[in-house]
C-alpha cells in the first residue's frame, strides 16, 4: 500500500506528527519509545499531535523501537550516469541488508531557493536520514535545510566536511598525486589535465595532486596545459579538442573523471591519432565506462558502490545513537584508491618524441651532443 493510498484514508504517519508537533520525525519516535534527552515541552508537544492526529505506531515505528530506520532518503544530481548507477548499487544492498527503504529523489537544479524547495518536499517523505553523493554532498542550502529539520546527513566525496558532520571519501589528492607519478615514471613531462567542476572540492584537490606530483619532477605546474571540464562527456569533449589543438600538444592527458577520459579517447581517435602510441588517457573513477572504450582505460579506482555502503553504514549507525539518547559525534570514513593500468597509457610515442627533441634549443643539442 502506498503512503498516498494511506493518507487518502486519513491515517496519520510519523511525518505527519513531526510537522503537527514542529519537530523530526526521529524525535517523534524518540517520544513514543520513551526514549531519554527529550524536553518535557518537546514530548507534550508529540503527545498532544499523537493525540489530535489519532497516530498509532505501525511496524515501521516498531522497527525505529528496535534501532533501524525505515525511510532513507537519497538526493542525487551526478552528471556521470555511470557513477550514478555504481552508487545506487551500493546504497540499495546496504538498505537491502539493514531492512529499510531507500527514497530516491533528483534534484538537478543548482540555483539555491529551488534546492531548498525540492529539499523541503523531500522531508516530507517521512525520512529518517538523508544519504548526499556528490555534487549535492556539498549544497549548503541543502544541508542547511536539513540541519533545520532536523533531519540527519551523510555526505560522500566531501573533502573538508563541517564539523560535527558525517562523510565518506577517498585521499583525491593522494589518488590525483598517484596517478601523475605514474604518467610521468613512464617519461611524459607534458601531460595535459582536464579539471572537473569547479564547484567541487574533489576537483580543486585533484588538481593540486596533479600539481604536486609534477613538481615532484620538476615539472613547472604553471607550464602545463590545463583545461576545464564539468565531469560530463561533452565537457570532456571540448577539453580534449582545446588540448589536442595547441601548437605543442600533450603526449598524455589526465581527465578527472572517466567520462571525460573517454571523450579524450574519441577525440584522438578523431584526429587519426592511436592511443596509447601517440597519445595515453587516463582517467578517474573506475566506472563501467573504463572498461566499455577502447583502448580500456587507465584510471583510478575509486570504490563507489562501498563509498555508498559505508554512509549508510555511518548513517544507521548515527541513528540508532540518536534514539538511544547518545550525544551524536561527528564520523568520517576514508576509503583505499587503487591505481588501475590498462591499455590506454604507455611511454610518449615516436612521433611525439621526435617532436620533442626539434623542439629543444640548440645550446641543449650541443651539449647532449659533447657528452
Amino acid at each position: 500500500m502506498t503512503k498516498s493510498s494511506r493518507r487518502s484514508r486519513g491515517t496519520a504517519t510519523i511525518g505527519d506528527v513531526a510537522r503537527a508537533a514542529g519537530v523530526s520525525a526521529m524525535t517523534v519516535s524518540r517520544v513514543i519509545n520513551s526514549g531519554q534527552n527529550v524536553r518535557e515541552t518537546t514530548r507534550h508537544a508529540v503527545l498532544e499531535a499523537v493525540k489530535k492526529l489519532n497516530y498509532s505506531p505501525n511496524t515501521a515505528a516498531r522497527s525505529l523501537a528496535a534501532g533501524e530506520a525505515t525511510h532513507i532518503g537519497m538526493l542525487y544530481a551526478n552528471p556521470s550516469a555511470a557513477y550514478l548507477s555504481q552508487f545506487l548499487i551500493g546504497a540499495l544492498h546496504a538498505a537491502r541488508r539493514a531492512g529499510c527503504h531507500l527514497v530516491i529523489e533528483s534534484c538537478e537544479s543548482e540555483d539555491a531557493d529551488e534546492q531548498a524547495e525540492v529539499t523541503r518536499r523531500f522531508a516530507t517523505s517521512d525520512v529518517e536520514g538523508v544519504v548526499l553523493p556528490p555534487p549535492l554532498s556539498e549544497s549548503q542550502p541543502i544541508i542547511a535545510e536539513l540541519a533545520a529539520i532536523g533531519i540527519p546527513v551523510v555526505t560522500v566525496a566531501m573533502g573538508t566536511p563541517a564539523e560535527d558532520s558525517l562523510n565518506v571519501r577517498i585521499d583525491d589528492f593522494a589518488a590525483a598525486m598517484e596517478m601523475t607519478r605514474y604518467l610521468l615514471s613512464l617519461g611524459h613531462r607534458s601531460i595535459g589535465f582536464i579539471k572537473g567542476h569547479p564547484n567541487h572540492i574533489a576537483s580543486h584537490d585533484r588538481a593540486r595532486g596533479f600539481a604536486a606530483a609534477l613538481q615532484e619532477y620538476d615539472v613547472d605546474p604553471d607550464e602545463a596545459p590545463i583545461e576545464q571540464g564539468y565531469f560530463t562527456y561533452r565537457s570532456g569533449l571540448a577539453a580534449s579538442e582545446r588540448l589536442l589543438s595547441r601548437p605543442n600538444p600533450p603526449s598524455a592527458i589526465f581527465a578527472s573523471n572517466d567520462d571525460m577520459a573517454a571523450a579524450a579517447i574519441s577525440v584522438a581517435h578523431r584526429r587519426g591519432l592511436t592511443v596509447p602510441g601517440d597519445l595515453s588517457v587516463v582517467g578517474f573513477d573506475d566506472t563501467s565506462l573504463a572498461t566499455t572504450v577502447w583502448p580500456e582505460l587507465t584510471t583510478v579506482k575509486q570504490p563507489i558502490s562501498a563509498m555508498a555502503e559505508a554512509a549508510l553504514e555511518l548513517l544507521l549507525a548515527d541513528l540508532r545513537s540518536r534514539r538511544s539518547g547518545s550525544p551524536r559525534r561527528s564520523a568520517e570514513r576514508v576509503l583505499e584508491h587503487e591505481l588501475i593500468v590498462r591499455e590506454s597509457s604507455a611511454p610518449p610515442g615516436a612521433r611525439w618524441l621526435g617532436r620533442a627533441r626539434a623542439a629543444r634549443p640548440a645550446s641543449v643539442k650541443a651539449t647532449s651532443g659533447a657528452r
